[in-house]
């Protein structure tokens, strides 16, 4: 047996009794400064065998010795606290990770709030406060083969990472701000920083070391979901390392490879979004996407298809990063076909929410403007057979957010993919998300030369010279007068044009029958405008004339085309239908109704149907309509004088009515809508059956269950806003029943906008029939919605979808918790 091994194992055993049964406090200091010698920090301190097998071996059973003499009579054996120094002094000057290790364990082991608790705690705090943290995990780089104890480095991870919430759980109100998440992790990515430096000095050394366990923290601290506080650490202070530094750079690197796959994606996110752009990003990663296919899957699947939580920013740094290297580009160009081929996807635009199809559009156009003509032009044919492919299925689309989304991404895609053909062009409004998309194209693309980075920008300024030259056309011509003062108009006063008519040859109609045949059969274009002008006028002059033309006037307006320039002229053919169907609602509604499913019209046509059906079913059930109407058209010779004496009498009584009453409580002064029938109960049916009638019959060039799906949309909105006015009629019951029955058929319809309507529908249904009549009369249909209706709150991929579902939700609560009777105890 080796002397000096024995010796200290003596030693130990005997320090170990003394301490653990002696109540002389001048002995248990003394030996404790004995013990001193094995840690180094002595006058004459042990040899480096001794120091080792003290470590080593009996540490530990040291420490816990210590800990299990803990209490206020043993350290008050010496007063001034000259125990308590040197006893702490071996938690925060020995072996930092077993130090840790029984610091965690008689932590989690006392039971109960106590004394040796508290001061386990705030040592505890001690040991984080002097960097011994660092020390934890310096220890393990030295280890460059295989760890010796794998247990006990899986248990120091845990320990490490998990320290908030070990410490929270076991003290609960009595935690320290030291061990709080948002403090904690923080420390220790500053820690981690600490000893990335020593790493770096030892290699600067030409000593060999091992940064697997830093990494392995780093992971799993980033798995817990503390990105953001640890990395908001690091990443900032490792961009500046980095610069120009290839030692830190190749740590870095390294950094990152060690990174256990399951904890890769949350370490990447969380880096992708701390890094400041592509450069950093670049610096911080290398090829990490060339080495690992877990990265690979991350940054150019996961987080380019499977999520769509991340900004545009982070967007931009990630694909910049890919484009950097020229290895790594041709990852930007596989990302660049897989993208456009989802954003054409016709599953996709069905059921992905209109958030991701924005966020993946926002990635075509990224990728874009770093490709090169020549990458684009190696792949031209399978690019431009996806990109076509999803205009079409866009532009199909009944909503207008995803056919505007086409529309940009198509002009911008066309203009890079193939710049010699025809570019397309669109007419799409210019928001803040046009403005947005467009600006995402003049990102200069990293490129060998400047030269290659202009095509970029080509789609969105392309008309720009074209329309300088054409808005500043005139400005040479006047120059060119400017220097000749004989022909100067300055000194000559406009005249004022502000009140000037034009001139028509043709008067307006003054009778309907004159205006239906000016706008059938009259070649003359100015009678023509001035009688679609007069219509709706005439219409409201003179109803009992308007009563014997009404379908042939209807008739006559469906058919109507626009043969000049007239100023609104599609405003002014719908309020004179509008006007028709108001005067004589059920012979026009019956008509209008029976031509929705008629054979040899436009889908703009049934449209226009539909929202002249809707518009006049919202007139007709607007109170106080009569007396609106009447006041329209010329007035008799009698209404100037009693339009203005009426007011002024009037004034005078209701002011001294309002000074001679005392009133506990001031109302409203303003007058409410004058009462009237609701004149919509009357026709409600001659608006609603016919047009629920026939949806399901497929025509030869209408079929509402097919590609019809925009006007399927339109009629299920439309049947619910007539539901919604025909509000506490009689009809309103067969009106609730069979909208349910043609809701419940088309629930699982898998265009948006005619979920959208069927949802709307519902909630019509409702509000409008009364609250006694629903459960008596729809029980079924109400006990069939509701699961659909939850099913569609939770799952739906439309946002619209499920903020309606969960409207019509709380209106079906709301109706069972007034209708249903307590059940008795």
């Amino acid at each position: 047996m080796d002397p000096a091994v024995s010796a200290v194992r003596l030693t130990v055993r005997e320090a170990v009794h003394t301490l653990s049964s002696s109540e002389d406090g001048d002995r248990i200091l003394s030996t404790l400064g004995s013990l001193k010698r094995y840690l180094g920090g002595a006058e004459n301190p042990a040899l480096p065998g001794e120091q080792e097998e003290f470590a080593r071996m009996h540490f530990s059973a040291l420490l816990r010795c210590l800990v299990g003499r803990l209490s206020p009579a043993w350290l008050e054996l010496l007063p001034g606290g000259q125990l308590e120094t040197p006893w702490a002094s071996f938690f925060l000057e020995g072996p930092a990770d077993q130090a840790f290790l029984v610091l965690m364990e008689s932590i989690e082991g006392t039971a109960g709030p106590s004394f040796r608790l508290m001061k386990m705690v705030q040592l505890l705090a001690q040991f984080l406060g002097a960097g011994r943290v660092a020390a934890v995990m310096e220890s393990q780089c030295w280890q460059l083969a295989e760890p010796a104890f794998p247990l006990l480095q899986e248990t120091l991870l845990a320990k490490l990472v998990g320290l908030p919430d070990h410490l929270g759980n076991r003290l609960q109100q009595e935690n320290l701000a030291a061990f709080l998440p948002q403090n904690y992790f923080p420390l220790l990515g500053e820690e981690l920083l600490r000893v990335l430096q020593a790493v770096v000095d030892s290699l600067r050394g030409g000593w060999d070391c091992s940064i697997s366990f830093l990494s392995q923290v780093l992971g799993k601290a980033c798995v817990h979901g503390r990105q953001k506080e640890i990395l908001g650490v690091l990443v900032p202070q490792l961009m500046a390392l980095t610069q120009g530094n290839c030692l830190w750079q190749r740590v870095c690197w390294r950094l990152v490879e060690c990174v256990p796959d399951r904890a890769m994606e949350a370490l990447l996110t969380g880096l992708v979004e701390a890094a400041s752009g592509p450069e950093v990003l670049s610096r911080l990663l290398g090829n990490l996407v060339m080495k690992s296919k877990k990265a690979r899957f991350v940054m150019t699947r996961k987080i380019l298809f499977l999520q769509y939580r991340y900004s545009t920013p982070m967007l931009q740094s990630l694909l910049g990063y890919l484009a950097m290297d020229s290895q790594r580009r041709p990852l930007l160009v596989q990302a660049l076909k897989e993208l456009l081929e989802t954003w054409g996807s016709s599953s996709a635009i069905r059921h992905a929410p209109l958030p991701q199809q924005r966020y993946v559009s926002k990635a075509v156009l990224i990728c874009l403007a770093h490709l090169r003509e020549a990458e684009l032009r190696d792949s031209r044919d399978e690019l431009l057979a996806s990109l076509m492919a999803g205009v079409k299925s866009r532009l199909d689309s009944s909503l207008p957010a995803v056919r505007h989304l086409g529309m940009i991404v198509a002009e911008v895609a066309s203009a890079r993919i193939h710049p010699e053909g025809p570019p397309l062009r669109f007419q799409y409004e210019d928001d803040e998300l046009s403005r947005e998309l467009l600006a995402l194209v003049a990102a200069q693309p990293v490129a060998d030369s400047p030269s290659e980075a202009s095509p970029a920008v080509a789609p969105v300024a392309a008309e720009a010279p074209d329309r300088g030259s054409t808005e500043g056309g005139g400005v040479p011509a006047q120059a060119e007068g400017a220097g000749s003062d004989l022909d100067s108009d300055d000194d000559l006063v406009p005249y004022d044009m502000s009140g000037d008519q034009e001139l028509k040859s043709s008067k307006a109609p003054a009778y309907l029958r004159d205006c239906v045949e000016a706008l059938t059969s009259s070649e003359d274009w100015e009678r023509w405008e001035a009688a679609l002008q007069a219509v709706e006028g005439l219409i409201v002059r003179s109803p009992a004339a308007t009563r014997e033309v009404s379908v042939e006037l209807a008739k006559v307006l469906l058919h109507l085309e626009e043969k000049t320039s007239v100023v609104g002229f599609e405003v002014l053919r719908q309020r004179a239908l509008v006007a028709v169907v108001v005067t004589d609602p059920a012979p026009v509604a019956e008509y209008l109704t029976s031509q929705f499913y008629a054979i040899n019209f436009s889908l703009r046509q049934r449209m226009d149907i539909l929202d002249v059906l809707t518009l006049a079913a919202q007139e007709l059930s607007r109170p106080g309509r009569l007396p609106k109407a009447a006041q329209v058209g010329s007035p008799s010779p009698a209404s100037p004088s009693s339009s203005t004496e009426a007011p002024a009498w009037r004034v005078v009584v209701e002011e001294r009515i309002r000074n001679k009453t005392r009133r506990f409580s001031q109302g409203s002064a303003r007058r409410g809508p004058d009462a009237g029938p609701n004149e919509f109960s009357l026709v409600a049916g001659w608006f609603f059956f016919p047009l629920i009638q026939h949806f399901d019959r497929p025509l030869v060039t209408f079929d509402l269950l097919g590609e019809d799906q925009l006007v399927l949309g339109r009629l299920a909105h439309t049947l619910g806003a007539m539901m919604y006015l025909a509000v506490n009629t009689t009809v309103a019951v067969p009106m609730g029943k069979a909208l349910l029955e043609f809701v419940w058929t088309l629930r699982f319809h898998g265009d948006a906008y005619v979920r959208q309507g069927l949802l709307s529908a519902v909630s019509a249904v409702l509000l409008s029939v009364p609250t006694a009549r629903l459960l008596t009369d729809l029980p079924d249909e109400l006990l069939e919605a509701g699961p659909w209706l939850a099913d569609v709150a939770e799952q739906d991929s439309d946002e619209d979808c499920r903020v309606l579902a969960v409207k019509a939700l709380l209106l079906l609560e709301k109706l069972k918790d007034t209708l249903l009777p307590l059940t008795p105890p």
